[in-house]
């Protein structure tokens, strides 16, 4: 019965966003232990607590961009258009276009890409990020961040991970620009 329960909830997830849950539903069927655990980490990945949302997702495509150039992708551009987005900002984030963001949002991509770098340059940017929304605002980033980057390791791993496609915005198309 629960297993039962769950796949409806993925189902509506497919339906909501256009998104192959196929993965999730194997890890269901095969381990409905593993798969609770998953759902733990749903609710880490989902943490949006303080910081606005044109940052956190800022900060989740450029982190999902870094792994995949696909479906992952297109589901966290569907659920930033659904968070009421702009289609522009949504574009600027995805084509890493900096002059076209607000200069929180442009710092949140820097700061991302420098983290998934490991750049030390991270560190005086960690400041500006503590400066704009606190040590709360830095954990939900790094949350955002990190979490992000699970989705494509885990369907690559599964045996579900898919070439690169465009991404549509709105009636746009785009391929992700990925930092040089």
């Amino acid at each position: 019965m629960i297993r039962y329960l769950f796949n409806k909830m993925l189902l509506s997830m497919k339906k909501r966003y256009d998104y192959d849950v196929c993965y999730m539903q194997d890890i269901l069927q095969a381990d409905l232990r593993a798969f609770l655990k998953f759902m733990g980490f749903q609710i880490l990945s989902s943490h949006s607590g303080h910081v606005p949302p044109g940052p956190l997702f800022a900060a989740r495509l450029r982190a999902i961009i870094w792994d995949d150039c696909g479906p992952c992708t297109q589901l966290v551009t569907n659920m930033a258009l659904e968070a009421n987005l702009s289609p522009d900002i949504v574009c600027a984030i995805i084509n890493r276009d900096l002059n076209k963001l607000p200069p929180d949002i442009a710092r949140v991509v820097q700061f991302t890409e420098l983290v998934l770098a490991h750049n030390p340059e991270a560190d005086d940017m960690r400041e500006e990020i503590v400066a704009l929304w606190g040590q709360k605002g830095l954990i939900t980033l790094s949350f955002a961040i990190s979490s992000s980057r699970v989705y494509p390791a885990l369907k690559y791993s599964l045996g579900y991970g898919k070439a690169c496609s465009k991404i549509i915005v709105n009636e746009s198309s785009m391929a992700p620009t990925r930092q040089s």
